[in-house]
């Protein structure tokens, strides 16, 4: 695919791009069903002109937009080369990040292709992949650094994505075992009034990470390696005194720990482990007064080797819509009221 000058410019700063797509791409999976995608397109570029004819795309206006959309023709194609297809959340992202490439926010030289063909864990014809760029850059840091912090709002993947490379590491076996946790935020006194054994008391605040795990690996299996200690899913007050080897360990719900038990689960860590926590600092659920250890442990560690953090904003969120929107809206609200 060329981009070309107009003939006929209509207005100064005007050009023209003849896209053509390839014969063995049929132009439904490039313009979605009922030119789905391409409304996608033409929403996203409401000053630009994109007209269809046979295998041909035709884009007039801007210079610059004109350009975006040539480049965004050139990744649907390199993802649509992949066998995944594209569907209108996929090109929405694919937009986001290139206009973020223009504004010299990417970081790093991965294209929108690049991370949206990123396979980490497949399961029952099912692949996990990054969807963002700072899904990316966060999947890359777990793989080169020993303590890997994702901070940011729900939905963002910190959690999902840390398990499925957990799953990928162990299946590879890079580690021998994979160790869960959280923080039950109600696990003093209160606890104690629940009905049940212990580990019915404490399964609704594990739960989220059993729901995961059944995503990743079969069913079945997770009982036998629960019970063989391959896998383990347990309240952080379990760590207390152990040294975890051979491990890659996730500690959920940060920012519900306070300072102390922070550093505690952070010197757990032992030989040819990895650790990956993960939190949003804007939802702690700690009683009045208690400082997070999330909040806290950055200004500590931040200068620290082999340490990374990795932050997540509401353009990461990859659940519903609507869900963005909420994140933003509240944000929106928070640096109204000035809350920190």
């Amino acid at each position: 695919m060329t981009q070309t000058p107009s003939s006929r410019r209509p207005e100064a700063g005007a050009a023209r791009a003849q896209i053509s797509i390839p014969a063995k791409h049929p132009m439904v999976t490039v313009l979605g069903s009922g030119d789905s995608l391409l409304r996608t397109i033409e929403k996203a570029f409401p000053a630009a002109d994109i007209h269809v004819r046979g295998n041909e795309v035709t884009a007039t206006g801007d210079a610059s937009d004109v350009a975006l959309i040539q480049r965004l023709f050139d990744e649907m194609l390199l993802v649509l080369r992949t066998g995944q297809p594209m569907t209108e959340d996929t090109v929405e992202r694919t937009i986001a990040m290139l206009q973020k490439s223009d504004e010299g926010e990417a970081g790093g030289h991965s294209s929108p292709s690049e991370v949206l063909t990123q396979n980490i864990l497949s399961n029952r014809g099912r692949t996990i992949r990054p969807k963002t760029l700072n899904q990316k850059k966060y999947v890359d840091a777990i793989d080169k650094h020993t303590i890997v912090f994702g901070i940011g709002p729900a939905g963002t993947g910190k959690t999902y994505l840390a398990m499925a490379k957990a799953v990928q590491a162990l299946q590879s076996k890079q580690v021998n075992r994979i160790i869960l946790t959280r923080p039950a935020v109600e696990a003093g006194e209160r606890l104690g009034f629940l009905p049940g054994t212990l580990y019915e008391k404490i399964d609704p605040y594990l739960r989220p990470l059993y729901d995961a795990l059944h995503d990743m690996l079969d069913p079945d299996s997770i009982p036998r390696l629960m019970a063989a200690g391959t896998i383990e899913v347990a309240p952080l007050a379990y760590m207390r005194g152990r040294s975890l080897n051979d491990a890659f360990i996730i500690l959920d719900e940060a920012q519900n720990t306070n300072p102390e038990q922070m550093k505690m689960f952070l010197t757990r860590l032992g030989f040819n482990s990895k650790i990956v926590v993960t939190g949003d600092i804007t939802q702690v659920d700690l009683p009045g007064g208690t400082k997070s250890g999330l909040r806290q442990v950055q200004d500590i560690l931040d200068d620290v080797d082999d340490v990374h953090f990795s932050l997540l904003t509401s353009k990461d969120v990859v659940r519903h819509k609507l869900v963005s929107r909420i994140v933003e809206a509240y944000d929106s609200y928070d640096s109204k009221i000035g809350k920190k």
